[in-house]
């Protein structure tokens, strides 16, 4: 499921991470730890990544990231503001400089005409500021969960780059 170019932006993750001296922490939902397992399959994951909580059920947003069950009958448990609330409490969690929160419709069920099947909401907080990113990814559950992976490895590569001395 996951390629090889993902894989080595993993690797590349990594590297640039331990060259910016910054920790990661990640609240994954519709990816069900697919993040944190493609960071981890690579070597040196260890020196960067301090936690995942993956967090399926909206019990689990609430009880174990503090996401507020208001928040989630007001906006959905598929939205920016979920994406920005799990990034906040994970990051806390373990004192991490950079979180990642992501949470969407992998399909093929569960989509509806204001957030169809493919929409994805990452929200990363990092010494630079906080990021909240939104895509339609197309294709089948295992092709919208890739291609999570791979945009939160891109962005998090990036911001890590950016930070780097």
């Amino acid at each position: 499921m996951i390629d090889t170019e993902t894989r080595k932006r993993a690797a590349e993750v990594i590297k640039q991470f331990q060259t910016a001296g910054w920790r990661l922490a990640i609240a994954e939902s519709c990816t069900g730890g697919l993040i944190a397992s493609t960071i981890t399959a690579e070597s040196g994951s260890s020196a960067v990544l301090d936690t995942c909580i993956v967090a399926y059920a909206n019990e689990a947003k609430e009880q174990l990231l503090n996401v507020p069950k208001q928040t989630m009958v007001e906006h959905g448990s598929v939205s920016a503001e979920v994406a920005r609330l799990m990034a906040g409490h994970v990051k806390n969690v373990v004192w991490s400089d950079v979180s990642l929160g992501v949470t969407g419709v992998a399909g093929p069920n569960g989509g509806t005409a204001d957030k169809p099947v493919g929409r994805i909401y990452l929200h990363i907080s990092s010494p630079l500021g906080e990021h909240a990113l939104e895509h339609d990814f197309e294709g089948d559950r295992d092709s919208v969960r890739a291609q999570t992976v791979a945009g939160a490895l891109e962005v998090l590569f990036a911001l890590a780059k950016a930070g780097s001395p």
